[in-house]
């Protein structure tokens, strides 16, 4: 029978994205591949390969919820445990990945307990509370963001963070920098805090109107502020294309000027590999402030500006777009900056310590 690897993750795209990068890298070795997840976590699974199955466990977070939620932690997290137990009883995986979230948690405690080679992969530079917990009862701990804050005495590979096979696609694209064109502008925020990203259309109505007429903007918008940048973007005269999600986000990756975007693992990711300029917005209440840990390399390389939240006004931000979007060599060496930094064979190299493990099932 084909080896098997169980993937455990969800929660966010953060954590589905590679996780989904790695299924598909590990299918075309010829591996069975299982999502482990609970119904949170499904609902952000639609891009994986049919060919991976799915396995829904329970599980819990102490972040959300009133006392009752609290309380029924521990007995979800045990049920949801005993159901991988039995799971990889009757159907012996040769490596399991935990990609984080809480909805990892069953699938990492049943590959502990019967002792399975297991591995995690830390998609930020600050390890997320559960990788963290089993940083030390792995085999192997991979990470993106090259150093990572580890537990002492913890040991990582760096191996870059997997980008989907649509990414890949479209790594490395040609760059066309800023000119006497219509240019493309790309927008998102990820899937907390984006209304932050109404600073946008105030910072562009503040740049000359010559530049603003030759704008085209795909805005990522949550559904609350929809109608406000639609509307905004009106007034300005300025063509744009607001969604609640971009389905097609490489493609506009590679046809955009200029990236503006918060700092999650796999937005930093996907930005490099396609190779383009940004200014990138760290969520501040992101835990251990990852995402400005996320965003530093980028930011030495002179491949990205970075904003932090309490420091975001419409006018700098619109200096800032101004700066790169009339300046085409600044801009092209901030995508070669960019590129310089990705990690394409990111999957590859995960895989290939995957199957290592799997010697040792």
């Amino acid at each position: 029978m084909k080896p098997l690897l169980v993937i455990a993750a969800g929660g966010t795209g953060g954590h589905m994205f590679p996780a989904q990068a790695l299924a598909e890298e590990m299918l075309a070795k010829g591996w069975r591949v299982k999502l482990s997840t609970d119904l949170r976590g499904a609902r952000y699974s639609g891009g994986f390969p049919e060919a991976v199955t799915r396995e829904i466990v329970k599980s819990a977070t102490t972040a959300r919820g009133g006392l009752l939620a609290k309380l029924l932690v521990l007995p979800r997290i045990a049920a949801g445990s005993f159901k991988a137990w039995r799971s990889f009883r009757a159907d012996r995986p040769s490596v399991v990945v935990g990609f984080g979230g809480y909805p990892a948690i069953p699938a990492m405690a049943a590959a502990w307990l019967l002792r399975l080679p297991r591995m995690v992969h830390e998609q930020n530079g600050v390890l997320g509370r559960v990788n963290k917990v089993f940083a030390p009862r792995v085999n192997m701990v991979a990470c993106s963001v090259w150093p990572t804050e580890l537990p002492k005495g913890v040991t990582a590979e760096h191996t870059g963070n997997p980008v989907r096979e649509s990414v890949l696609a479209k790594a490395g694209a040609p760059y066309t920098e800023p000119g006497d064109y219509l240019m493309n502008l790309l927008v998102f925020g990820g899937s907390q805090g984006a209304s932050i990203m109404m600073n946008v259309p105030k910072a562009l109505g503040l740049l000359p109107q010559a530049l603003q007429d030759r704008l085209i903007v795909s805005h990522q918008a949550r559904d609350a502020d929809n109608a406000d940048a639609v509307a905004a973007y009106a007034a300005l005269g300025i063509k744009a294309d607001v969604q609640p999600f971009f389905n097609d986000i490489p493609k506009r990756l590679a046809q955009a000027q200029l990236v503006i975007a918060r700092a999650g693992a796999s937005s930093v990711a996907d930005i490099t590999v396609v190779g383009r300029p940004s200014i990138l917005i760290p969520l501040a209440i992101a835990m251990n402030d990852h995402q400005t840990a996320n965003a530093a390399g980028l930011k030495a390389a002179h491949g990205a500006i970075v904003i932090q939240e309490k420091d975001l006004t419409p006018e700098g931000l619109a200096k800032h777009i101004g700066g790169i979007l009339s300046a085409p060599d600044l801009a092209q060496s901030m995508a070669e900056a960019a590129l310089e930094l990705s990690r394409p064979d990111a999957a590859k190299r995960l895989a290939a310590l995957v199957e290592t493990l799997g010697t040792q099932a």
